[in-house]
């Protein structure tokens, strides 16, 4: 089971550490379970809070199998209310969930009011590899914090292994983001408990339903043909989200309609979260040519040779032999468990150093894919080129629940990265329409790829769209046919049409008629900012003039009152200094000119004589990107975090001078 996260400020540790204890108490034997945990921000509040986590998950465990607790992530199962959820009635389980919640409060305390410094100083040389250590240059750091060493423990109670992995960073050597932290847990639980299956969820993604590995082993292994379950990826649901989904990202719709869809073709995406892999398929392992028994898993074709291994997965030993193992099927006829893995750290640190993957084919054809940074998608795409399908994992209760970010800046940090990542795939050689013509994947289900990756290319469009109405208004000039006339029927049922479909889908999924509007107005919002960035940032890195960075989304732990980002309405739009909001505030600006422009000389009867004015359909534009663009309206008023800083202001007043002077006049 693998959880990363990168830094301790944007992804607090008492959030990563409730997604481990919900994982490491999972309904499945602990002697075939372990957790390993990757810490890109080389934190030492982050292994303190682990290393507390593993005393805590010690009578953790026991209390949720001995009560049968439905939801174990600690913080969501207390925070929920009373001793009467999810656990037996009686004196007996009254007195066990009182003693368990303090033991928790303690835990969460001593997480809360942990400081690095003095951590460094008074840890008894726990944390002494911590000090001083830069995350972006430091050796690898690896911590066993608990090792199971295959036992089950007396009566099912036993807990799993969790291991900590801070892995080694250079500046020489490039780190290639979540896809080389994925590549790293995978090679280091290779050489220390090598099981066939991953599991792997972001910090803020608990196990919410505590039965979801034994699903997922049914897709996996309850099938008469593996080919049609080379993963199985639960549906991305979330935990205390804000009703209406005020910021268009909770994606329900999209899983609906598009998700659920594309199971039925060559199976659903890989969404970087909530997944169980076959780690051959990970290594590059092709599916069966035909139906095969279960019991007799795929092996690959021609038993590649020692140097042919070596030249795939490096120069460790322990690595070829744990992958041999892998991808021959051998780790079903004899999965003997791996004692005291403290013993092999040395072979864990060989394989995670940053020189590891030089000349081998990790990244490319084994191992989560570089190049973009969606590698969900990037890596998705090349399993299911290889011929493999996906299945979907959608029990109830939902498999995994996860944190929707709230705010604007958070919501355009993640919209950003998204929409970088799907154009580094379209722009590269990874485009879904080179893997449909070169390799495996089936029409349908490129075109379905394709819905994804092209999203982000509306943005240039959508904003010139955008500008249509205010140059209009203020040129006095039309782009669209007067209301008199009959060509004006054309643009106004393409607008319902779209509008009423769309409507109708968000009624189907039962979501309210607010929702809908939410997501429609953050789909425009998102267009002419986040998006809009990301297709410049990935031209100029096209060209060569810049590189990508990852940006990390800020994660909560439960519904944050404030929304994450300091204010009393957690529904309202929040704003910060972000390049992203100038273009959206330009065009709130812009559009309220053009409106009040526009008014005056429709009032006045100002314009050049025979010229064909603006008419109701450019009023219309206008008017329908200001109710969109609502939020920025606000913003402009408000103080606060609920209000646009004056850099953005300042910045966004000058693009609009500059496209007012520029504009002829009529």
């Amino acid at each position: 089971m693998f959880v990363t996260t990168a830094d301790p400020k944007q992804e607090p540790p008492a959030v990563t550490v409730d997604t481990v204890l919900s994982l490491l108490a999972l309904d499945y034997p602990a002697g075939k379970l372990a957790c390993y945990v990757s810490d890109d921000g080389c934190s030492p509040l982050t292994l303190f809070a682990l290393r507390e986590a593993a005393e805590f998950v010690k009578l953790w465990v026991p209390f949720c199998r001995k009560h049968r607790v439905s939801v174990r992530a600690p913080f969501v199962y207390f925070s929920s209310g009373g001793p009467g959820r999810g656990g037996a009635a009686g004196g007996e389980f009254q007195r066990d969930w009182a003693a368990m919640k303090i033991e928790y409060e303690k835990l969460a305390s001593r997480i809360e009011n942990a400081d690095e410094e003095s951590l460094v100083r008074h840890g008894d040389g726990e944390f002494a590899e911590l000090v001083g250590a830069d995350r972006r240059d430091h050796p690898t750091i690896i911590k066993v914090l608990r090792d199971n060493g295959g036992r089950e423990g007396d009566d099912g109670t036993g807990v799993p292994s969790l291991v900590y992995i801070s892995r080694e960073k250079s500046p020489r050597h490039h780190h290639h983001f979540k896809a080389g932290a994925m590549n790293v847990l995978t090679r280091v639980s290779a050489v220390l408990t090598n099981a066939p299956v991953l599991l792997n969820v972001d910090c803020d993604m608990f196990a919410n339903n505590p039965q979801a590995a034994l699903h997922a082993m049914c897709l996996l292994l309850g099938v008469d043909d593996e080919l049609h379950s080379g993963f199985a990826q639960a549906p991305q649901k979330f935990h205390g989200a804000l009703k209406d989904d005020p910021f268009g990202n909770q994606m329900e719709v999209i899983y609906q309609k598009i998700g659920f869809g594309i199971a039925g073709l060559q199976g659903i995406f890989y969404g970087g979260t909530g997944c169980f892999h076959r780690r051959k398929v990970i290594y590059g392992v092709p599916p069966p040519e035909s139906a095969t028994d279960v019991r007799q898993p795929t092996r690959m074709r021609g038993s590649p040779s020692y140097k042919e291994l070596q030249k795939m997965f490096g120069g460790s030993k322990e690595l070829i032999e744990s992958a041999r193992s892998i991808m021959s099927g051998e780790m079903f006829a004899a999965a003997a468990p791996t004692a005291d893995l403290a013993s092999r750290i040395d072979v864990a640190k060989e394989v995670s150093s940053c020189s590891y993957e030089a000349g081998t084919s990790w990244g490319q054809e084994v191992g989560w894919v570089y190049g973009s940074m969606t590698e969900d998608i990037l890596t998705g795409q090349r399993i299911h080129a290889a011929g493999w399908m996906s299945a979907l994992l959608n029990p109830d209760p939902p498999a995994f629940l996860g944190g929707a970010p709230t705010g604007g800046p958070a919501s355009l940090t993640q919209y950003k990265r998204w929409a970088t990542g799907l154009l580094e795939i379209v722009f590269s050689r990874n485009n879904p329409v080179l893997l449909w013509i070169f390799k495996r994947l089936e029409l349908r289900q490129c075109l379905g790829y394709l819905v994804i990756d092209v999203w982000p290319l509306r943005a240039p469009f959508e904003l010139c769209y955008a500008l249509l109405g205010p140059y209009c208004l203020l040129a006095n000039q039309s782009f669209l046919p007067k209301a008199s006339e009959p060509g004006f029927l054309v643009p106004l049922a393409l607008f319902l049409t779209y509008n009423l479909y769309n409507l109708a889908e968000y009624m189907d999924c039962r979501l309210s008629v607010r929702a809908w509007w939410n997501n429609h107005r953050m789909q425009r919002i998102v267009s002419c900012s986040a998006w809009l960035l990301a297709f410049l940032t990935v031209v100029l890195k096209t060209l060569g003039l810049t590189e990508t960075v990852f940006d990390v989304t800020r994660k909560e732990q439960g519904a944050a009152p404030d929304g994450g980002d300091g204010g009393a309405d957690p529904g309202r739009f929040t704003f910060d200094s972000s390049p992203a909001f100038v273009p959206p505030t330009a065009l709130t600006i812009l559009a309220v000119v053009a409106l009040a422009a526009g008014a005056w000389r429709a009032v006045a009867g100002a314009g050049a004589a025979g010229v064909v004015g603006p008419g109701a359909g450019e009023f219309v534009c206008c008017g329908w990107l200001v109710l969109c663009f609502w939020p920025f309206v606000r913003g402009l008023a408000g103080e606060g975090s609920y209000g646009i800083p004056w850099s953005v202001r300042v910045k966004a007043g000058l693009l609009v001078a500059a496209f007012v002077h520029f504009c002829p006049r009529n």
